[in-house]
C-alpha cells in the first residue's frame, strides 16, 4: 500500500522532516515503511496497517507544528508511542483549516486551525492520561514513577489550572528537604535563601506555566506558597491545592502529618520515585508505606506511571530502562533496607490506573489495543 501526503509550505516541510531528514528516519524505524520526501511530497509505502500509523503520526507532528508547538526529539517520541497504542485517537480527528495538505485519494488532510491560547497542557502518554482523570475525580491522588514522567509538573499545571477557575483560593506546593536533614541552619543566607535549592524544581514548573510577574505576585499575596514540609505541621489547609514533591523521602509519620493537613474544599497530590529514596538505610519510605495502608480507601487514587510514559530527551527513557534491567538481574542499584523498590512497578498496588482499590495491580495496568501491557512493570 501507498499513501501521499502533499504539503505547500516548504517550511512545515522542513520541520516535519527534522534536520537531516531525522523524523522521517524515525518514522521508518518506528513503523517498518519506506518513506520517501522530495519538495514537497512525502511518500509512505508498505503494509496498510504500518501506512496508516505512519500517516497518522505525520499528521500529529504537523498539528503540533501549526499549533505553535515545539518539534523536538522529546514530542516526536511522544507522538510516536501515542500513535502506536492508539493513546491519542480521541483527539486524533482534529482536521486541518484552510491548508491544502492531501491524502494520495485527494481528500484533504486536515486539522484544527486553532492556535494555542496561553499554555494549555494536555497528557503526551497513557498513563499521564490516567494521572490527569485520576485528579479531576478523587480529592487524593499518589502518583509514583522514574525521572521524566511529568508527575510534579502535571500536578502544578492542575493546581495552576483550579486556582484561575476559582476551584481553589490557594496553591501549597510541599518538598522534604532530606539532603540537609530539615536542618537548614548552616546553609547561608535567609529563610527563603536556605530553602530555594530544595524548592527549586517546583518554582520551575510554575514558570512554565505562568509568567514570572505572575508568580512573584501570587506569592507575595499568599496565593502560592513553596515551603519545606517541616513547615506544614500544626497547619490546617482549606480551599487549597496541596502538592507534596519528592514524597519517598518522608516517613511514615511525616506522611501521616501532611495527610492530616488537608481541610474543607482542598485537594491534594502526593508524588515520587520509589527508586530514588534518600532516607537512611533502615528508616520506611512514607510513600511506599502509605500505598499499602491506604489501599481501599474511598477517595484516595493511585497511578503508576512508567519508562513508557517519559516525556524528556529521548535518552533518559533508555537510561532507565537500563537501569531497571540491571536491578531485574540482581545488583538493584537503588535497593535497600528502607523499602526500595527495584522498579517503578514493584509492590506497587495502583498498577498505571486510578482505580480505588484494585485488587490486581497487574490487571489494572493500561494496555495497548492489542492487550499488550503499557503500564505497571516497564516494558521495553
Amino acid at each position: 500500500m501507498k499513501r501521499v501526503l502533499e504539503l505547500e509550505d516548504i517550511e512545515a516541510v522542513r520541520t516535519l522532516l527534522g534536520v537531516g531528514d531525522r523524523n522521517l528516519r524515525r518514522v521508518r524505524e518506528e513503523f517498518g515503511v519506506e518513506v520517501v520526501a522530495r519538495d514537497s511530497i512525502v511518500t509512505v509505502q508498505g503494509n496498510p496497517r504500518d501506512v496508516d500509523l505512519s500517516m497518522r503520526a505525520f499528521l500529529a507532528m504537523l498539528r503540533e507544528i501549526r499549533e505553535g508547538g515545539p518539534l523536538g526529539d522529546s514530542e516526536v517520541s511522544r507522538i510516536l508511542r501515542d500513535v502506536r497504542y492508539g493513546w491519542r485517537t480521541e483527539r486524533g480527528d482534529r482536521r486541518w483549516g484552510g491548508t491544502a495538505d492531501r491524502a494520495a485519494n485527494g481528500a484533504p488532510e486536515r486539522a484544527a486551525d486553532k492556535r494555542r491560547q496561553g499554555r494549555k497542557v494536555e497528557w503526551r502518554s497513557g498513563g499521564q492520561r490516567e494521572y490527569m482523570k485520576a485528579m479531576d475525580e478523587r480529592d487524593v491522588v499518589f502518583c509514583t514513577g522514574p525521572a521524566g514522567t511529568g508527575k510534579t509538573f502535571l500536578a502544578v499545571a492542575k493546581a495552576v489550572e483550579a486556582l484561575e477557575e476559582g476551584a481553589v483560593r490557594r496553591m501549597v506546593l510541599v518538598r522534604p528537604a532530606v539532603e540537609a536533614g530539615e536542618h537548614l541552619g548552616f546553609l547561608p543566607g535567609d529563610y527563603r535563601e536556605k530553602i530555594n535549592p530544595y524548592l527549586q524544581p517546583l518554582y520551575d514548573a510554575l514558570r512554565e506555566l505562568l509568567s514570572p510577574s505572575q508568580v512573584d505576585r501570587y506569592m507575595d499575596l499568599g496565593v502560592i506558597e513553596v515551603a519545606p514540609l517541616a513547615y506544614m505541621r500544626g497547619r490546617t489547609l482549606n480551599s487549597s491545592f496541596v502538592i507534596l514533591d519528592e514524597a519517598q523521602n518522608t516517613t511514615p509519620k511525616q506522611m501521616l502529618m501532611f495527610l492530616t493537613r488537608l481541610g474543607f474544599d482542598s485537594r491534594s497530590v502526593i508524588t515520587g520515585d520509589v527508586t530514588q529514596v534518600d532516607l537512611p538505610d533502615g528508616v520506611e519510605s512514607g510513600l511506599i508505606n502509605a500505598r499499602d495502608v491506604l489501599r481501599g480507601i474511598p477517595g484516595v487514587a493511585f497511578v503508576q506511571l512508567t519508562d513508557a510514559d517519559i516525556v524528556r530527551h529521548p535518552l533518559v527513557q533508555r537510561i532507565v530502562t537500563a537501569y531497571e534491567h540491571r536491578g531485574s538481574a540482581g545488583g538493584s542499584p537503588g535497593g535497600s533496607s528502607n523499602g526500595r523498590a527495584g522498579s517503578p512497578g514493584c509492590g506497587s498496588p495502583c498498577g498505571g490506573t486510578h482505580k480505588d482499590a484494585p485488587e490486581d495491580a497487574g490487571d489494572d495496568a493500561p494496555r495497548g489495543p492489542s492487550g499488550e501491557r503499557t503500564g505497571g512493570q516497564a516494558k521495553r
